[in-house]
């Protein structure tokens, strides 16, 4: 997607207070595809992207609510590209989706919420829901506060 198309899906997104994430892509385009159409139907605006380097340059660009990340990617992992991405933007939450139940507590520390093979999508949902709620309020607190001290 091109970056003046891109600017425009974030910022019509927020205009209409859906909670943005950015999910990355999966080792099956299809599988992408129709996690994303199913976030979308659920209020969700998804911004996807082809590879982890991909991703950290919108990451730098765009204030996201929300990343949605798989653990098994090329090039980085999971886990690393969530090192990279708590480096830039340290409150934006991030969530890992993997095949797994369960995760080594020392792939988790950049982590805010594992969804794994034991959990549903009404699992994944709410905990989305949850972290970006949280984060879009912290964000327009701190917008406010910006606000208030300028006059």
């Amino acid at each position: 997607m091109q970056e003046s198309a891109l600017r425009r899906k974030v910022n019509r997104g927020a205009q209409h207070g859906q909670q943005t994430g950015c999910a990355l892509r999966r080792r099956q385009p299809e599988v992408q595809e129709a996690a994303g159409n199913c976030l979308q139907r659920r209020g969700f605006e998804v911004i996807t992207a082809e590879d982890p380097m991909e991703a950290l340059r919108y990451f730098r660009m765009f204030c996201f609510d929300l990343a949605l990340l798989d653990y098994q990617m090329s090039l980085l992992s999971g886990p690393g590209l969530a090192q990279k991405m708590k480096s830039i933007h340290s409150k934006v939450p991030i969530v890992m989706i993997s095949g797994c139940a369960v995760l080594p507590d020392t792939e988790l520390f950049f982590i805010d919420a594992h969804v794994g093979s034991d959990s549903s999508l009404d699992d994944l949902l709410a905990t989305m829901r949850t972290l970006a709620g949280a984060q879009a309020v912290e964000r327009n607190q701190a917008v406010a506060g910006d606000w208030s001290d300028s006059t």
